[in-house]
């Protein structure tokens, strides 16, 4: 399996084994993962650090991901972003489409190899 340790995502997700999970799995697949569990520690994390992508729930405790999206956008990163959500309303899709989010995947129409895809996808991954 070809590795890309040079890739490194951020997944904000406060569902501790959905958390693990997604971890694990991306790890497995030879990129560096960064966690957080709420929006402001996710936030943090994409000023300090060189991010390649953020997974981003968005219900988050602290700061949802809706708002941590809006204050990255501000900072110019250019961060490809996709939310991970249980949410499947057109008022939270048109807000994370209007934040420049990469793609939306609600978490019952997907499979973690589906996620992994995605972010191959948006990173230009083979």
């Amino acid at each position: 399996m070809e590795k890309f340790l040079s890739k490194i995502i951020l997944i904000v997700e406060d569902d501790p084994s959905l958390l693990l999970s997604l971890k694990s799995k991306f790890e497995k697949e030879g990129f560096k993962v960064l966690t957080a569990t709420n929006g402001k520690d996710g936030l943090k994390i994409a000023k300090s650090e060189k991010i390649d992508l953020i997974l981003i729930d968005i219900l988050l405790p602290e700061m949802d991901g809706i708002s941590m999206a809006k204050e990255i956008n501000k900072l110019k990163l250019g961060l490809p972003m996709i939310f991970l959500t249980n949410l499947s309303d057109i008022e939270h899709i048109s807000k994370a489409i209007t934040e420049n989010t990469t793609d939306y995947l609600v978490k019952a129409d997907w499979n973690i190899n589906d996620v992994v895809d995605r972010v191959r996808e948006r990173l230009k991954i083979k």
